[in-house]
């Protein structure tokens, strides 16, 4: 499928986004996060078991793979890591850029994970649960406050043929677009819609921006858009899932969330970018030395340095919600 193809890619190489859009209350954060352990499984979950099935596969071909996971959501223009240690954090988190050039939130837990181990990936999907902002509208008893990103960063190695690379997973839980009128939040909860809404229509002008093949693309304006931009940009494969709510009362809803997609269709990403490097001996070590097993913190300390080879041309593929051409192997 067009969804397992995009996952395949992070494990090549690539960074790749998987984002759920639509208005409250329209079933995002199921289609994403599930419940149980059967047919009712989300997309993060699938994802992650399918990654483990491809991981093997690789693994036979003599690569050796290091895969850690981050969770944060964004509420009211604010990251918070969904997978820290204590119900109450003060920790200030921030995108940032590391001397490698790939960019990181500041100061968050990064859980190593073993994606064949499911009771692990429950153990993370619990965690992130536990600590998400939700709250209840007229719309929505149960309704996301915030956005949430899941993303898998991982690091691969194939000693024999001294070649390394680096790929991100992003499963993105948006958090839904609400009428006041309609929702009839008050006071913070107003507060919240309007943090939402307002970064809903970031990332529209980030994509009217590539539709229309501006040369300043908008990231900066919001948390969201910055912390995605290397699977926005032309580096990066997107792909959008829409979700409809079926009452008649959303009708209207469901036409912009409709007339969103359709403008997402029509952008070209360009060629994405995959972050294959040779590398040498000495870099090869410091690589596979980088890759532990332990819970760290980000930071802006790269896990071993990857030298560009001198004469490599740069080969990209896919797009925005387009199908993504086969891999090459």
């Amino acid at each position: 499928t067009e969804v397992s193809e995009f996952v395949q890619s992070a494990l090549d190489g690539y960074n790749v986004c998987l984002f759920s859009y639509g208005q409250t209350g329209s079933g995002k954060t199921h289609t994403m996060q599930g419940s149980g352990n059967g047919q009712m499984r989300g997309l993060i979950p699938r994802a992650i078991e399918q990654v483990g099935q491809y991981k093997n596969e690789l693994e036979r071909d003599g690569w050796e793979y290091d895969m850690q996971v981050s969770f944060v959501e964004i509420y009211n223009e604010t990251i918070r890591d969904l997978l820290r240690d204590e119900e109450f954090d003060d920790s200030k988190h921030e995108v940032k850029i590391g001397p490698d050039g790939r960019r990181y939130v500041s100061d968050i837990n990064m859980v190593p994970l073993e994606p064949t181990d499911s009771e692990a990936v429950e153990a993370v999907m619990r965690q992130a649960a536990k600590y998400r902002s939700v709250g209840s509208t007229d719309m929505n008893a149960q309704s996301s406050r915030s956005h949430s990103v899941f993303t898998l960063h991982l690091t691969a190695l194939h000693p024999r043929n001294r070649q390394a690379l680096r790929g991100t997973l992003n499963l993105c839980d948006l958090a839904g677009s609400e009428r006041l009128d309609r929702s009839k939040a008050t006071g913070h909860r107003a507060k919240e819609a309007m943090a939402i809404n307002k970064s809903l229509s970031a990332l529209t002008d980030v994509f009217a921006a590539i539709g229309k093949k501006q040369s300043h693309i908008p990231f900066r304006n919001s948390k969201l858009t910055y912390l995605l931009q290397p699977s926005l940009s032309g580096d990066g494969k997107t792909l959008m899932l829409v979700n409809l709510s079926p009452t008649e009362k959303s009708t209207q809803e469901s036409l912009c969330s409709l007339r969103f997609a359709s403008q997402v269709n029509k952008c070209e990403l360009g060629k994405a970018k995959r972050s294959l490097e040779e590398v040498d001996e000495e870099d090869a070590a410091s690589i596979s030395s980088g890759m532990s097993g332990k819970v760290s913190r980000a930071s802006s300390k790269p896990k071993g340095s990857m030298k560009s080879p001198a004469a490599r041309t740069t080969s990209r593929v896919g797009g925005a919600t387009k199908k993504p051409t086969a891999r090459k192997r």
